[in-house]
């Protein structure tokens, strides 16, 4: 029995699909693993690893379909621009590890298997040692600051000159109104002075607002009052 698959772009084997997305499914998994393991925040994703490795294999498969014929490239890429994606990236580096698979899925698909997997460990490896090593950290510690107060001027000009005293610098973010109007929400982007804590930065601001609400978010920690 004949397992060749025929058409206009060429030939392909069963074999040929087998390794293909073996191939990719093994990679892009090693990449899966990688990012769980260099992830360092908070919105890790199980689903967004398992989608890595779904792309990888569906590039795969697509690379084989669409061989050398080009009017079926273009054919895929007009059905493909129908698909609209409304969930954000939560990283940037997230980005990278999706064009990584994409590409794992490219060369495997055209069956460059071994720049595949020397991409694929290059790659991995530079992730690995970046992680490792923390390289690119910028000491710098900023907080979220939000403060209710009534809308009168005087209350936000009061809030800027308790962030001047415990802050080394300070950015207004935006300004929202809350409760109809009786209040105006102050968004500011802050780095606290050396030896200031957010609870004297609460206290201070507290004092100043009217009783009003008052949330500090440092890192991953949130201070309220």
């Amino acid at each position: 029995m004949n397992f060749d698959l025929q058409d206009l772009s060429g030939t392909f084997t069963a074999f040929d699909i087998i390794v293909s997305l073996a191939l990719s499914f093994v990679l892009s998994a090693i990449v899966g693993w990688v990012y769980r393991y260099t992830h360092k925040n908070v919105s890790y994703s199980q689903s967004y690893v398992q989608t890595l490795v779904m792309v990888g294999m569906i590039v795969s498969l697509i690379m084989l379909v669409v061989g050398s014929n080009i009017a079926r490239a273009f054919a895929l890429v007009g059905a493909l621009s129908v698909i609209r994606f409304r969930n954000a990236i939560k990283e940037t580096r997230d980005v990278g590890f999706i064009f990584l698979v994409m590409a794992i899925g490219m060369t495997t698909g055209t069956r460059f298997y071994l720049l595949a997997i020397a991409a694929t460990a290059a790659v991995c490896l530079v992730m690995l040692i970046m992680s490792k090593f923390n390289w690119f950290e910028l000491d710098v510690q900023r907080q979220v600051v939000k403060v209710q107060v009534p809308p009168e001027q005087e209350y936000a000009a009061l809030v800027e000159d308790t962030l001047i005293r415990y802050c080394t610098e300070f950015e207004l973010v935006s300004t929202e109104a809350v409760r109809a109007g009786a209040l105006h929400e102050l968004y500011y982007t802050a780095q606290l002075k050396k030896g200031r804590k957010p609870a004297e930065l609460i206290a201070a601001l507290s004092g100043v607002n009217a009783g009003q609400r008052v949330t500090v978010l440092t890192g991953y920690d949130q201070t309220d009052i």
